[in-house]
């Protein structure tokens, strides 16, 4: 069995899991399931370029960056109904460019026998809350968005 190139991984890829929590893999950017769930199907969307700023990306990744987008919100809204979705580019902690996308809920969200809560509706998103999921939770996570993946 032929294993997968792992060198697109970045440091910021792999600090989110990466080759195990990637939902899909672009030219230029990747998708992948934050370990910790702010809320029911937070992701990860990180730049595959070596840069550190956001307008140091190519057009080529500005170009991908808007297909991809289209997708995401399409597959998180068929996968989970969410109320709003928001993108966060913070980059302090983590430099590789990337954003954190988090589906925001007005209530209670129900995966797999599982309630998932968004304690900052209808503010910003509580950082700092956690809805406890186990591995192969997230891993039932991902499937069911790369189901809903067009």
């Amino acid at each position: 069995m032929m294993q997968p190139d792992t060198s697109i991984f970045n440091e910021t890829m792999r600090k989110f899991g990466a080759p195990h929590t990637v939902i899909n893999r672009y030219q230029h950017w990747s998708i992948l399931l934050r370990p910790v769930q702010l809320t029911l199907g937070s992701m990860v969307l990180v730049a595959h370029e070596p840069v550190h700023a956001f307008s140091e990306l190519s057009q080529a990744s500005f170009t991908e960056l808007h297909k991809i987008t289209v997708q995401i919100e399409s597959a998180l809204f068929r996968a989970f109904d969410y109320d709003k979705l928001n993108y966060l580019m913070l980059m302090m902690v983590d430099p590789d460019v990337h954003f954190h996308v988090i589906p925001r809920y007005a209530g209670p969200k129900q995966f797999q026998d599982m309630e998932f809560v968004d304690p900052g509706w209808p503010g910003a998103p509580d950082l700092s809350h956690a809805n406890k999921t186990s591995a192969s939770t997230n891993l039932n996570i991902i499937d069911h968005i790369v189901s809903c993946l067009v």
